[in-house]
């Protein structure tokens, strides 16, 4: 080849590498990391939430690619116990929902603080973003435990300046027709609810890690 036609070419070729790299480093990876609401319990994983809102994301524009990592039955001591392996490096940001299952089994709301808190700043000292996915207690769980449960979410949000969604089952908890026979995990209808409902948020969270850039 010669000369006059090589430097075109070799132009041409450093350019598509530049850009290959640069469309790269614009994508941003994230980890759905919870329990049975995340992992998509009894539902054909297409329509797992994280699979959905990124798909829902992804219809925006938005070069994104979103991880599984629910575990149904899952405690926020067995997610403090996998959350190093779980997540792996070069992940961006983690979407944290935990905690239903600590209500539903009774467990002290100060030892659910507490683990969360943990997973909160083991992902920050790796320079992994979290947006903090709330829950609420069930009614039946009595006043006092749920003011101290409900509590958890917007103060770890507040004291470690995450990114924050007030209640991951909103539009879905009170609605029989979105949810399994079980009357406690999203259909998915249900599902398709808690996406759209959450889709602002999960927009401002990936804003912010794209300016942090």
């Amino acid at each position: 080849m010669a000369l006059k036609d090589f430097l075109p070419f070799l132009f041409g070729l450093t350019m598509t590498i530049v850009l290959s790299a640069a469309a790269r480093a614009e994508s941003v990876s994230l980890v759905g990391f919870g329990d049975s609401l995340m992992a998509g319990y009894q539902l054909p994983p297409e329509d797992a939430f994280p699979t959905r809102l990124e798909k829902a994301l992804k219809g925006k524009g938005i070069d994104v690619t979103i991880a599984n990592a629910g575990v149904s039955g899952d405690t926020t001591s067995g997610g403090l116990a996998r959350i190093d392996w779980s997540v792996p490096e070069g992940t961006d940001g983690v979407i944290l929902e935990l905690g239903a299952n600590d209500a539903l089994r009774g467990i002290p709301p100060e030892e659910t603080r507490k683990n969360l808190e943990a997973m909160i700043v083991r992902l920050k000292k790796r320079g992994i973003a979290v947006l903090l996915a709330g829950m609420m207690a069930p009614p039946n769980m009595g006043p006092d435990y749920g003011e101290r449960f409900n509590a958890i979410y917007p103060e770890l949000a507040k004291e470690h300046d995450t990114v924050f969604y007030p209640f991951f089952l909103d539009g879905v908890v009170t609605e029989a027709g979105l949810k399994l026979e079980d009357g406690m995990h999203p259909n998915g209808e249900g599902i398709a609810v808690m996406v759209d409902r959450f889709l602002p948020t999960a927009e401002t969270f990936i804003r912010t890690l794209q300016e942090g850039e």
